[in-house]
């Protein structure tokens, strides 16, 4: 193992533009296939689990008892559906909206380090680009994500779907700044703007150093992915379904698939941030040595996609002036006040 790695890196320093596209383009493969096929898995996690909840069934159709073929049958009919534009709508808009979603989420999902590889006593990140800034990046890059959701509003000639949108606008800006300060408070703290840096410096799990930052990170991220009690912009009972109502067939199953890669990367980000990522104890077995790292954050990554359902599970949706209030008149002020403790005791973890 130790003579493939010195051959990569050979071949890295003499090669460093063709190395650097190889991995580009092998890194893009795999963060798709993480991410696509993790939401796919979510998504019919997140059935079951609300169905234990209300004690009723989830998916038991097709794939037998426990429904494990229901979304490829749902993939069929989303591809299969009629594609239709409204009369009155701006066609280049609408087509673009769905695109510009999902190209958000790759974009995050190019910074965010889904674990590593523990070889030779040393760990390597399994991250696309390692930015010095990935922190900072990643929070940027979630904010295009309101982009598309308003340009799926704007363009669909539909005041519901237009009232949609400035909910989802409103409601990601008033947490975006919350959530911002926030993540500056772990980089103050882990000295870095660098994800892989704020997991190999975090000795102490940030969600107990700052546990005032932890639970603001937290409603922000439920806010950001626009899940109960945060889903003003689809609050079907006020608004009809909100920005996407207009659309069918793969555009809307577009739409409704970042939502959750989003969940996901979601909870990879506050995994890594705050619960230690892939820090664990490394299981002495041949093989399972390697893949140590993984496992821990995965196990991680499961707990808090849980939690997710279990809050949508339990609690009631609020108005859009009470998100607004609660992120503008609370969460800022309180992140603020998380930010100055991150300094007081930064010097404490160095």
């Amino acid at each position: 193992m130790d003579g493939i790695i010195d051959a990569i890196s050979t071949f890295a320093s003499q090669q460093p533009a063709i190395f650097a596209l190889i991995i580009g383009i092998i890194g893009a493969a795999l963060i798709a296939a993480v991410v696509n096929v993790g939401a796919m898995l979510v998504i019919w996690g997140e059935r079951k689990v609300l169905g234990d909840f209300a004690a009723r069934y989830g998916p038991n159709r097709v794939g037998g008892r426990w429904g494990i073929l229901q979304l490829g049958a749902d993939a069929i009919k989303l591809f299969t559906k009629e594609d239709s534009i409204p009369n009155g709508a701006d066609k280049g808009v609408f087509v673009w909206a769905p695109i510009v979603a999902s190209m958000a989420t790759m974009l995050v999902a190019a910074a965010v380090p889904f674990g590593a590889l523990h070889i030779g006593g040393k760990d390597y990140p399994l991250v696309v680009a390692n930015m010095d800034i990935s922190a900072f990046y990643v929070e940027a890059a979630l904010s295009i994500m309101a982009i598309g959701a308003f340009m799926a509003g704007y363009s669909s000639n539909n005041k519901y779907s237009l009232l949609g949108a400035f909910r989802g606008v409103a409601r990601m800006i008033s947490y975006e700044v919350p959530m911002g300060v926030c993540v500056i408070a772990v980089a103050v703290m882990a000295h870095s703007l660098n994800l892989v840096e704020i997991v190999q410096n975090q000795t102490l799990w940030y969600a107990f150093a700052q546990p005032i930052g932890f639970v603001i990170f937290v409603v922000a991220l439920v806010t950001d992915l626009g899940r109960i009690p945060f889903d003003q912009s689809e609050a079907e009972e006020e608004i009809i379904s909100g920005y996407n109502t207009e659309y069918g067939g793969i555009r809307w199953g577009l739409l409704y698939f970042q939502e959750y890669n989003n969940m996901v990367l979601g909870s990879i980000l506050l995994a890594l941030m705050f619960l230690g990522g892939w820090h664990g104890p490394i299981i002495p077995i041949p093989l399972l040595d390697i893949v140590s790292p993984l496992i821990w954050l995965f196990m991680k990554v499961v707990i808090v996609m849980w939690a997710l359902i279990w809050i949508r599970s339990s609690l009631f949706r609020l108005r859009i002036d009470q998100v607004t209030d609660l992120g503008w008149k609370w969460m800022l002020p309180l992140s603020l006040l998380n930010l100055g403790w991150a300094i007081i005791i930064g010097s404490y973890f160095a």
